[in-house]
């Protein structure tokens, strides 16, 4: 995943889920820009924080900008962009060189299952798989955490991926870490007790957990090609 234009800003607040003000240096009036991540982030975008933009160079567009990271403290840069961890797993899925998941012979993003879409669907062979993919952009004492907010829909993910794998499939969720230094993500029990009941459920009847931690820059979200922990 890659972003050829970006830009640094200063954030100043965010009225909503979608949208920020930032000031970008050398402008006289603060920006507002789209917040690529819908979740509350409340632990990253604090007034002063450094955040990083791309440039869609489309001036039709009401928000030019939008914001895809921010640095935070003691921890380094955190690619906040919520579109990012899928494309950086097709990425990684469709190198002929991961050891996971070699000679992979049809992939399908966003297969349609039940009244839902799975992230990914791939065959090998006589082999069928399904992976659902979530951003990890929430840390606590040098450890990932997921959800940052409720959400029903990831609890929906999982119960899909039960019945996948009831069904003779392999079901994963895969949890992009999109910071650095993290190589372990727990459920957020404290902020969403369903999720993370549904996750040793789904655990316990043969979903496979992914982590992923990614190389990134303010330009590039990779997942190393044997990265999957």
């Amino acid at each position: 995943m890659i972003y050829n234009r970006t830009l640094e800003a200063t954030f100043i607040d965010r009225p909503n889920r979608f949208i920020a003000h930032v000031q970008i240096p050398g402008a006289s009036n603060p920006e507002t820009v789209h917040v690529k991540n819908t979740g509350r982030c409340k632990e990253l975008l604090l007034p002063g924080s450094r955040v990083v933009l791309f440039d869609s160079e489309n001036t039709s567009r009401k928000t030019r900008y939008d914001l895809i990271g921010v640095y935070k403290e003691g921890l380094g840069y955190i690619n906040m962009d919520s579109q990012a961890p899928n494309a950086a797993v097709k990425e990684w899925l469709m190198n002929p060189d991961n050891p996971l998941f070699p000679n992979i012979t049809y992939l399908k993003p966003e297969y349609k299952y039940g009244n839902s879409r799975i992230d990914f669907y791939f065959e090998q062979g006589e082999s069928k798989t399904f992976i659902e993919v979530k951003g990890v952009t929430l840390e606590y004492d040098g450890i990932g955490y997921f959800p940052d907010a409720p959400s029903e829909r990831a609890v929906k993910h999982l119960k899909e991926l039960m019945e996948i794998k009831a069904a003779g499939n392999n079901a994963y969720i895969a949890f992009v870490i999109q910071m650095p230094g993290i190589t372990m993500v727990l459920p957020n029990e404290a902020t969403d007790k369903a999720f993370a009941q549904a996750y040793h459920e789904a655990i316990s009847a043969g979903v496979k957990p992914l982590f992923l931690p990614c190389q990134m820059t303010h330009s590039e979200l990779i997942i190393p090609v044997s990265g999957a922990l």
